[in-house]
């Protein structure tokens, strides 16, 4: 399983859950700055309109469903910014130069793969807007929204953030659990694990999410409805080809964390599944846990998070080439690291949140760090260190805007392991063809995702 797979807590007794269901903590922006959303200083989601000295762009918001030269609002498209050439390039040899702006990992990714990894660096864009109904979420959870059952939950308007104020580093990390976007998609994907030596360990997946949460037609309260429904069957690797994986993730985790079913090939039965949590690690190679989609998913209870404030970085942005078809796989994932000469680093405000394990709870990460694109709430860089501290893992999103979902759509993750040297890139559909993603569709339902349909299909 692939998407939002998250967490399973014990379950609480029922006395505990009654002492949590009423214990909320007021986060209500007041009613100056909620008016503050979408006007001179602000956009509607909460980032700054102005850009800076340093070369993050001016937030226009001037497209929503498309740009001039759109080709197809369905498929591949080179972007608006296919004719700009890089400004600069950051590479091993001059990254000094451009410290303030790089994050740790990306510093490490120069050291440990010099020849393989740079940053081609492009003029900053802030162009996409988030549409009315999602703008006019955020500003009543602005006035409203508050944490809920002891940081498990929200009480909030589904479609958006709930939070465009920030006060804690767990308010902050639910709006990256929460954030806008598809509120359906599906497709067929590669999974590349790319070792040291070019081998590449294969993974392929066929799948669907359905999240009644980003439903553009229909708000409804966080503590009424789930985050998504996922649907995957995996077609590679060979071992586990035909097997299939139904479930859903809540909005709220103070009952559990994600349902999942599995249907095993060998037995033709289905069976509830256990454990898919956490650290556990994904096929192909375990090159990354299942909350390391996203580069953070699933329930936030065993981190104490902290808001370390804002700041400027080089990050992944406008990469539509990442994408194109026309670029095979034999050319896109080269030994080290993804071809720099595809991708496209943009100067851009980010939020950085930093988790640290709770004493006394388990998890392969002691500490990660996440760099949030101010303008979306998306995770778009991960740094995840150890628990001895040292700097193991660090991953990145190519998200790229989609004009059919008005929507940014999370594309090519790239996770480095900075010790053994491999990479795993996922979400991969350059070599799709025809199952290339399909996003909010209308003819999608939640007795799709359900165990009983994963039998039917099964068979």
């Amino acid at each position: 399983m692939t998407l939002r797979i998250g967490l399973r807590r014990a379950a609480l007794p029922a006395a505990a859950l009654m002492a949590l269901a009423v214990c909320s903590v007021n986060a209500k922006a007041p009613e100056a700055q909620v008016r503050e959303l979408d006007g001179a200083r602000l956009t509607c989601i909460g980032a700054e309109r102005a850009g800076s000295a340093s070369g993050v762009a001016a937030y226009t918001g001037k497209w929503l469903d498309g740009w001039p030269g759109l080709r197809d609002a369905q498929g591949y498209d080179p972007g608006p910014y296919a004719a700009e050439h890089p400004l600069y390039t950051v590479t091993a040899d001059n990254q000094a130069k451009y410290a303030d702006q790089l994050g740790d990992g990306q510093k490490a990714l120069l050291r440990k793969q010099p020849k393989a990894f740079r940053m081609p660096v492009y003029a900053s864009h802030r162009d996409f807007r988030l549409p009315d109904w999602a703008c006019a979420a955020v500003k009543q959870n602005a006035a409203s929204a508050q944490l809920v059952h002891d940081g498990l939950g929200t009480q909030a308007v589904t479609g958006a953030i709930a939070f465009p104020f920030p006060q804690s580093g767990l308010e902050a990390i639910w709006n990256v659990i929460l954030g806008h976007g598809p509120w359906n998609e599906t497709a067929t994907i590669d999974i590349a694990d790319v070792f040291p030596g070019g081998r590449i360990a294969w993974g392929k997946q066929r799948y669907m999410t359905l999240s009644p949460y980003a439903d553009p037609a229909r708000r409804r309260s966080t503590q009424d409805t789930v985050a998504a429904y996922f649907w995957d069957q995996t077609l590679l690797p060979e071992r586990d080809k035909g097997a299939i994986g139904v479930g859903f993730q809540p909005t709220d985790f103070k009952d559990g964390s994600t349902h999942v079913w599995a249907y095993n090939p060998g037995i033709r039965r289905v069976r509830q599944a256990a454990d898919i949590n956490f650290d556990y690690p994904t096929p192909p190679s375990g090159l990354r846990t299942v909350d390391d989609d996203l580069l953070f998913n699933g329930s936030p209870e065993r981190y104490s998070w902290k808001l370390l404030g804002k700041r400027e970085m080089l990050i992944p942005y406008h990469a539509f080439r990442v994408n194109d078809p026309a670029i095979p796989y034999k050319d896109l994932l080269t030994e080290g690291s993804l071809n720099p000469d595809v991708m496209r680093y943009e100067l851009h405000r980010v939020w950085v949140i930093e988790g640290t394990l709770k004493p006394g709870l388990r998890h392969v990460y002691g500490r990660r760090v996440l760099y949030v694109d101010e303008d979306t709430w998306h995770a778009v860089w991960a740094d995840n260190y150890d628990v001895r501290g040292q700097l193991w893992r660090t991953s990145f999103i190519v998200y790229r805007y989609a004009p059919d979902a008005q929507a940014w759509h999370r594309g090519v993750s790239v996770f480095h392991d900075l010790l053994s040297g491999a990479y795993e890139a996922g979400y991969l559909v350059n070599e799709a063809g025809r199952d290339w993603w399909r996003l909010n569709r209308s003819d999608m339902n939640a007795q799709m995702f359900s165990p009983d349909a994963a039998t039917r299909q099964g068979h």
